[in-house]
């Protein structure tokens, strides 16, 4: 399993396999070409479906500015190994092939190709949260020792970094309005429900905050601003939102919110190895689902909670929302994803109060659901995985141009 700083990507929305991969794979290829007189990117499966809408466009020609570089989009064709594909060609001024790279963008930003699975070596020997469990155990650790004995002491910094990155993103959209940019012409909320949660009483006053702050990343994402993807742009509100909430309401600190990180994180890694954090791949369930498991693990372990119980707060986190479908109207990563990015912060705490209650013993695992979570993903029709060709997408919830 790869280190967490391949799940937390700190860069700009509103897609971390739409935007923030095309964007990384454009740099890979243009570094390995520059010499080269003209490019040629062809887009393949969910990212041409919805590649405007997740201004894939832009982002491969903002690489590309200084050259002629031309798009091609290929939304019905899909290739073997990954449905986001890309492929590169660089030619010279005789319009002759230089070369040519085949990509995948997985979820997360992460990058692969033909050849290779993963970006950077694997750090942890342990294949999945049992594995974990049983280390912790037999050494009297927490998750985040765990994640601390094989990424050593300097993770902290980037953590650091990494909740930094979040807390401005928050205050960033609880202080702006205005309308999304995209078709929907959809207002922002984040501000309007800050201010009105101010006026009411516990504990409709904290679920307020808790959906603003959540509203508020994903609004900055939507907008293409400058988010964490925890584990990807799409599911980015729904960590910082429990974590602010922790912050405001428990008065967690600072080293308690890092480790917190670190465990949420662990479990990111987990789905991503095991199953996927792609939309495109095993829909909707695969980032907000992950990024719920990830929330209500981070969530459990700030209340105190046992190994135990944190794992049993991030299998609901995952379990509850199987079957979840991506079906962003328009392709654009606004409706339903901004508010799913809410109520996913809202089913974290819940998950936390449910695990802490209880003694952590219950019948179906994390690891379990995890598979589950895949074979769901891989039954859905692909008009149901991020392609703007099935559900809620079908619906004509755009304004009449």
């Amino acid at each position: 399993m790869e280190s967490i700083r391949e799940l937390y990507r700190i860069g700009h929305g509103p897609s971390s396999s739409h935007t923030m991969g095309p964007r990384k794979a454009s740099e890979r290829f243009l570094q390995k070409n520059n010499g080269a007189h003209h490019f040629e990117v062809i887009l393949y499966g969910s990212l041409a479906a919805t590649g405007l809408g997740h201004l894939t466009d832009l982002a491969i020609k903002d690489i590309f500015k200084n050259f002629q570089c031309s798009i091609l989009w290929e939304p019905k064709t899909f290739l073997p190994k990954h449905p986001n594909a890309l492929k590169f060609s660089a030619f010279n001024e005789k319009n002759e092939l230089l070369d040519e790279w085949t990509a995948y963008s997985v979820g997360g930003g992460t990058i692969t190709d033909d050849f290779t699975e993963t970006e950077t070596r694997q750090i942890y020997p342990h294949k999945n949260l049992q594995e974990i469990m049983d280390w912790c155990n037999q050494n009297g650790k927490q998750y985040w020792e765990y994640v601390e004995e094989y990424e050593s002491a300097e993770i902290w910094p980037f953590l650091e970094e990494v909740w930094d990155a979040m807390k401005e993103s928050i205050d960033r959209g609880l202080n702006r309005d205005g309308v999304l940019p995209g078709v929907l012409k959809l207002p922002r909320k984040a501000q309007s429900y800050h201010l009105k949660g101010k006026n009411y009483a516990t504990p409709f006053k904290r679920r307020s905050q808790l959906f603003s702050f959540a509203l508020a990343v994903s609004e900055e994402n939507a907008s293409g601003g400058k988010i964490v993807a925890a584990p990807t742009c799409g599911a980015c509100g729904v960590l910082p939102a429990v974590l602010e909430y922790a912050r405001k309401v428990y008065d967690s600190d600072k080293t308690a919110i890092l480790r917190a990180l670190a465990t949420a994180g662990l479990i990111g890694n987990l789905v991503k190895r095991n199953a996927s954090i792609s939309g495109a791949e095993v829909g909707c369930q695969g980032e907000v689902g992950t990024a719920c498991a990830m929330a209500s693990a981070a969530s459990a372990q700030l209340l105190g909670g046992t190994i135990y119980q944190i794992e049993y707060s991030a299998e609901m986190g995952l379990e509850h929302h199987l079957g979840l479908t991506c079906d962003p109207v328009a392709g654009l990563v606004q409706i339903p994803c901004i508010e799913r990015n809410a109520f996913a912060a809202e089913r974290a705490v819940a998950h936390t109060t449910y695990a802490i209650i209880s003694d952590g013993r219950h019948r179906i695992s994390f690891d379990e659901v995890v598979e589950t979570m895949y074979k769901t993903g891989v039954d859905l029709q692909s008009q149901y995985r991020e392609t703007s060709q099935g559900g809620l997408a079908m619906l004509k919830a755009m304004p009449k141009q």
